[in-house]
């Protein structure tokens, strides 16, 4: 460890012991040792004595910086790892950081770009329009004499040297994580170095701009024409790794109910429409936008009689594939039914717990946990809140959360919380239970089918050609097959008199050899001649 990262550890841990974070630490033989370098080395009393953890924490992941802000608004997600007064306090951190020099902006965007900014662009303007720990942007317009003349834009660059910053505090986070499990059972269950990696991957992907361009398009095309998102547009052909160029929108920001009302807006169907949203990027897309928190979203003022909302900042996603929108669709369908057992069975089929588990007690544990749940009116129960209570049961059996079903966790709960606070009566049940019902049934039944079978069309057709040819190619091998067979035919009533242990060797020769000759064939071919073949064998007998 360097001059350089020493200093910054005392920083940390200045800052954390001015907060009292360090009052957390349990009083163990093993932490004894801390403590006494922290009475020997730091002179530093809680100067906060009156303010609970929680706000504490927060307070001094504010003052450490951007890389520690977007820590615990990470952590915050993690419900299913931190009491929930501890994660309220770390979702109220606002990733909102002074803004750099904007002619440094400039000289970055023009390196990206190879040239001066009036080339292709006018009225840029050098004073941020906002930003934030990773990146901040800039207004401009495409210039008269281009193909997008007069069309304004943002112009998002990511802050100059702000790797190596990151680099520095990920590498002492991985030292402090990886303290915490030796401390006591409840730093194990934290499982800190994890956290921490996956905050390592989500970071440095927003490094790369490229990412939130890719996102952004893909999000875009999905919602091609629709009443209910749009996406702004991506110029892809300005997109680097630092620098990236969209069209600028105006929108009302989701959270500000009093300009939403006095747009006319219809605030039911704007609530409906964001839990919609969710779910068909969820079930019909596999490929959700999965940084959806009120600093990202938009309401389009245009027809408030017809609400859409405008997304932005795509740099976060999440994926899933058919395991992992059966396991969720059937969970909710099965927890909405009180059908604990189903829960409880598609945890193991998904392979998420080991198959020997209990299914009676895991059930009575999924029945123990969920049933006082409904105790609420239905349209208040928080489809998020069954989502974690459903991974912290199943943990208890040794379930591994799944990365993209946390980050599904952490969206479902934005999405839940705006419905809420845009339209309080929203039922969120009534509203997601379709398409969770139509989902199921497209895979089961004539309809999955049908589907099947025009997926494989393309493959079929490839292979067709080829069939005129593989059918005289198995006449040809059956001719020698019966040739073969008069042989052996010949032979048993030759040997006739060694009795029927010959006669019961020869036939199982004849099977052997007639799989040897066509285990290349197509099913459709093998199978048939195969039963023709042992006609003709058992008549031998």
């Amino acid at each position: 460890m360097n001059i350089k990262n020493l200093r910054r550890l005392y920083r940390i841990i200045h800052t954390f012991l001015r907060y009292g974070i360090d009052e957390a630490i349990p009083d163990l033989p093993l932490t004894r040792g801390l403590r006494l370098g922290r009475k020997s080395l730091f002179w530093v009393k809680n100067q906060f004595p009156d303010q609970p953890l929680g706000v504490r924490l927060r307070l001094a992941l504010q003052e450490l910086g951007p890389v520690w802000i977007k820590l615990g608004q990470m952590l915050s997600t993690r419900r299913d790892l931190f009491e929930p007064a501890l994660a309220d306090q770390l979702a109220l951190l606002q990733d909102s950081v002074e803004a750099f020099d904007g002619k440094l902006a400039r000289q970055i965007i023009e390196q990206a770009l190879g040239g001066k900014l009036e080339q292709w662009f006018s009225e840029f303007d050098e004073t941020a329009l906002a930003s934030a720990s990773i990146a901040q942007v800039h207004t401009a317009k495409f210039a008269a004499h281009h193909e997008f003349s007069g069309q304004e834009v943002v112009l998002k660059v990511i802050r100059p040297d702000i790797e190596p910053i990151i680099q520095q505090d990920l590498a002492l986070m991985y030292r402090l994580a990886g303290w915490i499990p030796r401390l006591n059972k409840e730093g194990k269950r934290l499982r800190a170095v994890e956290v921490v990696r996956e905050y390592e991957k989500t970071l440095l992907g927003e490094l790369d701009l490229r990412k939130e361009m890719a996102n952004a398009t893909r999000l875009r095309a999905n919602f091609e024409q629709s009443e209910m998102l749009y996406i702004p547009q991506m110029y892809e052909a300005f997109c680097h790794k630092n620098v990236i160029v969209m069209e600028r929108i105006y929108g009302i920001p989701v959270s500000d109910i009093a300009r939403l009302k006095a747009n006319g807006t219809d605030m039911k169907l704007l609530a409906e429409r964001g839990v919609q949203v969710f779910f068909t990027q969820v079930f019909r897309d596999s490929f959700f936008h999965a940084d959806m928190h009120p600093g990202n979203i938009f309401v389009n003022p245009a027809h408030p009689e017809n609400p859409q909302y405008i997304g932005i900042d795509c740099g976060i996603v999440g994926t899933l594939n058919q395991n992992d929108k059966r396991y969720l669709a059937e969970s909710f369908v099965a927890f909405f039914n009180r059908d604990y057992r189903r829960v409880a069975l598609m945890h193991v089929e998904s392979g998420w717990t080991p198959a020997d588990t209990d299914i009676d007690t895991f059930e009575q544990a999924f029945r123990e946990v969920c049933e006082p749940i409904f105790a609420k009116p239905l349209a208040e129960i928080s489809f998020g809140q069954v989502l974690l209570n459903l991974f912290n049961v199943a943990r208890e059996f040794n379930m591994e959360v799944q990365p993209q079903l946390v980050l599904l966790q952490k969206t479902l709960l934005y999405i839940e919380g705006l419905g809420r606070q845009v339209y309080p009566q929203l039922d969120l049940w009534q509203t997601a239970k379709p398409f969770l019902q139509d989902w199921l049934n497209e895979q089961v039944g004539l309809k999955a089918m049908i589907r099947q079978v025009q997926t494989r069309l393309p493959q079929w057709r490839e292979h067709f050609a080829e069939l005129p040819e593989a059918v005289f190619q198995a006449l040809q091998q059956q001719k020698q097959i019966n040739l073969r067979l008069t042989e052996i035919n010949q032979s048993l009533k030759a040997q006739h008199n060694r009795g029927g242990s010959l006669r019961l060797l020869a036939l199982s020769t004849a099977i052997f050899c007639t799989f040897w000759q066509f285990n290349a064939l197509p099913l459709w071919l093998s199978v048939p001649l195969l039963i023709a073949e042992l006609g003709l064998v058992f008549k031998l007998r």
